[in-house]
């Protein structure tokens, strides 16, 4: 056997083992899980991690997924809690410790903390008997299965199944929260992540190059150049878009241009979109029509347009 039929090998029978055991996860499941949800749901505070080693990592991960979700949630390094952090930690909170052994000797205080003070433990462990889990309120517990790594000793299949009940957790409370796109948004602002859960209203212009349907096209042809978007929205005598004039439209209309009005040379019912439309559905409209902009009209109200989106908007903040 080569050293790469070696090295794929072994990346496939660990996949395999950690898939297997979150298969073992999902079919352990039972209303522990539904009293733990339903004791984050009651709590009037937010939900604080703590773990160590590895299962702080893991910890970490979690409170941060609890928290871009509609949970709010910190992580507390339970060495910390020890001088100081404890602090941190107030009756309405709940805390989630996570330990694999459930004997964590760094978590002694901050589980001491909550017993003291009456606040709900929530117990992340594959251990029943262990000491975190015979203190804890409501217990999670992951098969113990071992480890990837053949002896136990490296921190695999027990870290996988601690992320994806973490995971479980921040989707159940997330999908009983009804927490939509634009909810999620919130809290992530940035990155592609935030360019692909924009809205149109995010992105569009709102100085927008618009004139009347009895504008000549001499005049018409000034406002395209000014604004830079190469098309022309043209409206009526309420303000309604009613018509568009775009670099095509001139082509079609070159003889004798310059003594017609928009209304002669207009594009009628042009295609719009909604400001509060994802910027992503914008994109898929204008390359499936091979347009490049696209003007914002509320589709309820049906009133005067309330900005321009172009392509290059979205390709900017890389959409596209």
């Amino acid at each position: 056997m080569t050293d790469t039929e070696a090295f794929l090998r072994t990346a496939r029978q660990v996949i395999t083992d950690e898939a297997r055991a979150l298969d073992v996860l999902g079919e352990s499941l039972n209303e522990d899980f539904a009293e733990a949800v339903q004791m984050i749901l009651q709590a009037p505070g937010r939900i604080i991690i703590s773990g160590i080693g590895k299962s702080g990592h893991i910890g970490h991960k979690i409170a941060a997924t609890l928290a871009s979700t509609g949970t709010p949630a910190y992580f507390v390094h339970p060495a910390e809690a020890s001088h100081g952090d404890l602090g941190m930690v107030s009756k309405g909170d709940v805390v989630l410790a996570i330990s694999n052994s459930g004997e964590a000797p760094e978590l002694v205080n901050l589980l001491a903390f909550t017993r003291r003070f009456g606040i709900p433990l929530i117990g992340l462990s594959s251990k029943p008997e262990s000491t975190l889990m015979t203190q804890a309120d409501v217990h999670l517990l992951i098969p113990s299965l071992g480890e990837a790594c053949g002896f136990g000793m490296v921190p695999s299949i027990s870290t996988t199944l601690t992320l994806a009940m973490g995971d479980a957790l921040a989707i159940a409370l997330m999908k009983y929260r009804d927490f939509k796109p634009e909810d999620f948004r919130a809290f992530h602002p940035g990155g592609k992540l935030g360019a692909q859960l924009s809205t149109v209203r995010d992105l569009m212009h709102a100085d927008l190059p618009v004139v009347s349907e009895g504008t000549p096209m001499s005049e018409a042809l000034l406002v395209m150049s000014q604004k830079s978007f190469g098309v022309v929205g043209v409206t009526d005598e309420t303000g309604r878009l009613i018509g568009i004039v775009t670099d095509g439209d001139l082509r079609r209309n070159m003889d004798g241009l310059l003594d017609k009005t928009t209304k002669e040379v207009m594009t009628t019912n042009p295609l719009t979109i909604s400001p509060n439309a994802m910027a992503e559905e914008a994109v898929a409209i204008m390359n499936d029509r091979k347009i490049t902009s696209l003007f914002v009209v509320d589709p309820e109200t049906q009133g005067p347009a309330e900005g321009l989106l172009h392509i290059h908007d979205c390709l900017r903040v890389g959409l596209g």
